[in-house]
């Protein structure tokens, strides 16, 4: 299905910039949410060039009422037919060692996945009237297993995980569709702040690639690459020592 009226949050940079380009075209409406209102700027002339009609608002997630009243209007003007929530940031183990800090962690969930519902409550009752369109939520392989490193990052990415399989289950009778996506590794600011390995490791554009193709194709779920993401889902039917010992290879700080 091609879509027609698309938001996408987290748009100023990253994955969010890469699919708000790939999905950029003639007759195609984007409104783009960012905190970054200059780098915002920069994705919307990107898909500008390519024909579409791309709207910003420079808003934080995690401000719920400001995103639900500026969502509303965006989406009193021209219904959407499709809404990615994709703002995120990274946190953990701090590059001077040490565990991660509450600011930290309150920083990462309310992002990650409050924001994520501070997105989708308030269009979800539209999309149900209208009998369709489609949600996709962009969690991430980190979700599949607690990693040492990163665990409010995890936390966040599982809960958004759930919270996608939830509403997919409760949506699928009222027409609405929802997409549930699990990337792996893919070349941004964030991932290079992650010291450690990076396997398998794509571009921001292949990344964002795929992940489209899985959204236009009404897939439920996408784990790119899959050879990253199903085995990390398979540690859970292991032993708990066994898999938090699998689990302690994959060690890294976060650049500050």
């Amino acid at each position: 299905m091609k879509h027609r009226s698309i938001l996408v949050t987290g748009a100023s940079r990253g994955l969010g910039a890469a699919l708000a380009r790939r999905f950029a075209g003639p007759g195609v409406r984007l409104r783009l949410v960012a905190r970054d209102a200059a780098a915002l700027a920069a994705t919307a002339a990107a898909c500008a060039a390519r024909g579409a009609l791309a709207e910003t608002a420079a808003l934080d997630v995690r401000d719920a009422a400001p995103l639900a009243a500026q969502l509303l209007a965006w989406d009193d003007a021209a219904p959407f037919d499709l809404a990615i929530a994709n703002a995120g940031v990274t946190g953990g183990t701090p590059s001077g060692g040490g565990l991660e800090d509450w600011a930290g962690a309150d920083r990462v969930l309310g992002v990650n996945l409050l924001g994520a519902v501070n997105t989708m409550a308030p269009l979800l009752p539209r999309f149900v009237a209208r009998r369709g369109g489609r949600l996709a939520f962009i969690a991430s392989v980190a979700g599949f297993r607690g990693l040492p490193d990163s665990p409010a990052y995890c936390a966040s990415k599982a809960g958004l995980w759930a919270y996608g399989e939830s509403l997919r289950a409760r949506l699928a009778p009222e027409g609405v569709g929802v997409t549930v996506c699990a990337p792996g590794f893919f070349a941004s600011d964030m991932s290079r702040r992650f010291s450690g390995r990076h396997p398998f490791e794509l571009s921001a554009e292949a990344m964002a690639e795929r992940l489209v193709q899985a959204i236009e194709a009404g897939r439920g779920r996408a784990i790119v690459p899959r050879r990253m993401g199903w085995p990390l889902r398979l540690l859970e039917l292991l032993p708990a020592r066994w898999a938090d010992g699998a689990t302690r290879r994959f060690r890294f700080t976060i650049a500050d």
